[in-house]
């Protein structure tokens, strides 16, 4: 290796260190020293009696509450504790803490208003990691201990009419900006509690922002749109944070607006923007175990409130047989989701659930229920860089004996990995789905060459222009055999004419 090449070397090397640092780093506040945690504890406390003693504290509005906080906690330093020393930055962020602790959820503020931040993970009071560009990263941030952090979520959970203590150790509630959120205790969780927040992001329901992220070409945006449109049944499948509820929530801003829609949900996430929808959310049971209502319960109730079209935001259970009769039955256009490796995974995973109904049905009656009311099948896949991608979109076409027949109409094609980053694009099988008629008999308007195996899928650049996909293997093989076979016709178009010469 040459001394230049060493030296690029290097600088590369350093340059990708250097991010990895400043990446590890993400968000690291200086530690708290013992005197200042001994200090943002006394305010705390004084904080909070004040609080209890001021009459008509709760007629006043959440500004003036804080700032009605930050005046007292700057009176008490300035008086009681002016004999610490603070600089301007530790005041700061002494008075913020301190105001976050009384009217927000504490440590965990800094990182919810970050929008970076993609999901934030608790593991006891000591360790906190978040997700950033689909990675894990650890934080600085921590609770004061178990007790500090279990009130923490006491407030997340009560916001929502949830409870959570020894005897309903579990719950599942969602933030006021649409975030969910999963929480555990101990009995049930041995190291402390445990907190899971999947973060909503205010740009990631629309299918603008997918093809920004390169998620899926504007071409299948198109088709899935038109889809939509159409009323076709589809079904999004895919991993955890593969991104399945972004896409659900893409595609059904495409109804439109003059149709009934009713959401049925365990935790409500979906932020549909139409006018006329009925939004149902599940409920657990109470302490005596009694009053669950289910989503097969919200799904069966909801066939009696005239729907256009039901949208479940996860199929992971009984509801999934009453879900396939709605659908065969006059429901055209439901959208639901689910967990499932491949499209095939997940009509075994439907076989499954429909089991779950405790009705005895023959197994190809089960198929054929499946057959005819799923027409679209998606598969959301998340890659090893982090990425999201739309990987495969097959259609279901009816049965073959007792095997549920598919075809994929667009695949996600890897062509390789790069620093970080999984390099690919989006093609076309050469299949040309039987849905298409549907689509033209309502009147949308599909360029059919958009099926055709060479064509090249186009993308949104974030400045809003399209950008053509470089050309799929597939592709790339097909014209290199054309040119074979134009090489060897010339070669032998040209020995012909020497031997006629001759």
């Amino acid at each position: 290796m040459s001394l230049k090449d060493r030296l690029n070397s290097s600088s590369k090397k350093s340059f990708i260190d250097t991010q990895e640092v400043k990446e590890n780093t993400f968000m690291m506040e200086i530690p708290l020293s013992e005197e200042f945690g001994e200090l943002k504890e006394k305010l705390h406390a004084l904080l909070i009696d004040k609080v209890n003693t001021t009459p008509n504290w709760s007629q006043y509005s959440d500004n003036e509450q804080k700032n009605l906080m930050k005046q007292f906690i700057e009176y008490q330093i300035s008086t009681n504790f002016r004999s610490t020393p603070l600089n301007k930055i530790e005041r700061d962020r002494l008075i913020r803490e301190i105001i976050q602790e009384a009217k927000g959820f504490g440590p965990l503020d800094p990182l919810l208003s970050d929008p970076s931040v993609s999901d934030i993970l608790v593991n006891g009071a000591k360790n906190v990691y978040v997700e950033r560009n689909g990675k894990l990263y650890k934080t600085s941030v921590t609770f004061k201990d178990n007790y500090h952090l279990k009130n923490i979520i006491e407030r997340i959970v009560s916001k929502v009419g949830r409870r959570i203590d020894e005897k309903s150790p579990m719950v599942d509630a969602r933030l006021p900006d649409g975030s969910r959120v999963n929480a555990i205790i101990p009995p049930l969780a041995i190291d402390g509690p445990s907190l899971s927040i999947r973060r909503f992001r205010a740009d990631s329901g629309t299918m603008e922002s997918l093809l920004k992220w390169g998620s899926i070409s504007t071409e299948m945006a198109q088709v899935l749109e038109a889809a939509v449109a159409a009323r076709l049944n589809i079904i999004i499948s895919g991993g955890t944070g593969a991104g399945k509820t972004t896409l659900l929530n893409s595609l059904s801003a495409k109804i439109p607006n003059g149709e009934r829609i009713i959401t049925i949900e365990d935790s409500a996430e979906l932020s549909l923007q139409q006018e006329h929808i009925v939004r149902l959310e599940t409920r657990p049971p109470n302490i005596e175990g009694e009053g669950q209502v289910t989503a097969r319960d919200l799904v069966i109730n909801s066939l009696r409130m005239r729907p256009d079209r039901i949208i479940i935001g996860e199929c992971r259970g009984a509801e999934t047989l009453d879900m396939l009769q709605a659908m065969n039955t006059g429901h055209d256009g439901s959208l639901t989701t689910l967990h499932a490796n491949s499209p095939r995974d997940a009509l075994s995973r439907l076989e499954t659930m429909v089991m779950f109904s405790g009705i005895d049905l023959p197994e190809r009656n089960i198929k054929s229920q499946i057959a005819s009311a799923i027409n679209i099948v998606i598969q959301a896949s998340r890659l090893s860089d982090g990425s999201r991608k739309v990987t495969k979109v097959s259609e279901i076409i009816g049965m073959e004996g007792d095997v549920i027949t598919m075809q994929d109409i667009f695949v996600w094609e890897q062509t390789g990995t790069g620093v970080n980053t999984v390099m690919g694009m989006h093609s076309s099988t050469g299949i040309r789905p039987k849905f298409l008629d549907k689509i033209i008999a309502k009147g949308i308007d599909i360029n059919p060459q958009i099926f055709d195996r060479n064509y090249r899928h186009t993308y949104l650049s974030k400045n809003g222009t399209k950008n053509p996909a470089p050309s799929s293997p597939a592709a790339l093989e097909q014209n290199k055999t054309r040119e074979e076979i134009v090489h060897k016709g010339t070669a032998l178009n040209v020995d012909l004419l020497k031997r006629l010469k001759r």
